[in-house]
């Protein structure tokens, strides 16, 4: 097939189609009311999972509300209507509350298995975009998914009413994460991996240079060693620390131009007379992410990591915090 591209008109229609989908989504928002509260109590008073269940796209969509559901800390569960029928429905107890979608209401495999999760004795709640269907009839509680076309041509492929259902999936599990004061300290329970979950749970103990690899000197150390010590572990930087180990002070190359620039014999000097005192540090179970914080606030590109003492344990450099995504 050969395409005849017009660069302008492909971007006007994209505009006009995601804008028809947006006014689609203003509308439905507009008319909630009480069913939405009322599908908010039933699953804040849910003792079992929550189910969603819907054929072809709607199904697809109803896997990404589950997801969602299970990650802000609703257990929720994706069930296939077709395959329900044939003994999925053996996973639903009567504890639990099934959310079917479907645009029409008259989807044949949902509709099939709606007796029998009658007869299970859950409570149900439809998304469906006609209040007269079979499935509106059956709910406990109906949500108006309705949208006056799809930004298919034909007003046949589900794309606008896909959205719709989407977002109020998001409504409703946004809303409950909320009621059940779900924090982020939860979400990272349910995101362990990735860069969500080492910005809510790492600690700069996880991941800072420690024992042999942290540049550290006495007060009483000649500049040179300062100087080798600093350059030869590659981090730019050196702690100084007191005849007791505390940290007293810090050494930069930055620090080191600037002696060089003065013209001065420093060499014959010691670490203490030449570094910077009260620099920034933080203490071991400093969470990454408020690390990298202080380091792009204060423009600076690595910290020394201290014990309850004072006393050097580790050092954070910003690119180990970039590497990880953080």
């Amino acid at each position: 097939m050969c395409l005849s591209l017009n660069k302008t008109a492909i971007i006007d229609k994209g505009k006009q189609i995601i804008l028809q989908e947006a006014a689609s989504l203003n509308r439905i928002a507009e008319l909630l009311d009480h069913n939405f509260f009322s599908a908010v109590e039933l699953l804040g008073q849910c003792r079992g999972k929550v189910i969603i269940s819907g054929m072809g796209k709607s199904g697809i969509v109803g896997q990404k509300i589950a997801a969602t559901f299970s990650s802000t800390g609703t257990t929720a569960l994706f069930m296939h209507p077709a395959e329900a029928a044939h003994g999925d429905l053996g996973v639903v107890s009567q504890e639990d509350i099934v959310i079917c979608l479907s645009k029409s209401g008259m989807s044949e495999e949902l509709n099939f298995i709606l007796p029998a999760l009658r007869k299970i004795g859950v409570s149900i709640i439809a998304f469906t975009g006609n209040k007269r269907s079979y499935l509106a009839e059956k709910a406990d509680v109906v949500l108006d998914v309705f949208v006056e076309q799809e930004a298919c041509p034909f007003d046949l492929a589900p794309t606008t009413s896909t959205t719709a259902m989407l977002a109020m999936g998001d409504a409703l599990a946004i809303c409950l994460m909320q009621e059940k004061n779900f924090t982020p300290q939860d979400f990272a329970v349910t995101h362990p991996k990735g860069s969500l979950g080492r910005r809510l749970t790492m600690k700069v103990s996880d991941i800072m240079v420690t024992s042999d690899a942290l540049p550290v000197v006495a007060e009483t150390a000649p500049v040179t060693d300062l100087i080798l010590e600093m350059t030869s572990k590659r981090f730019g930087v050196s702690g100084i620390v007191d005849s007791s180990g505390r940290l007293s002070g810090i050494f930069t190359d930055g620090d080191l131009r600037r002696l060089i620039q003065k013209g001065n014999d420093f060499l014959a000097l010691h670490a203490g007379d030449v570094m910077s005192r009260d620099p920034k540090t933080v203490p071991e179970d400093t969470l990454a992410k408020h690390c990298l914080e202080i380091l792009e606030t204060h423009r600076i590109t690595q910290l020394l990591v201290c014990d309850k003492e004072n006393r050097p344990s580790g050092l954070i450099h910003i690119h180990d915090l970039i590497t990880l995504g953080l």
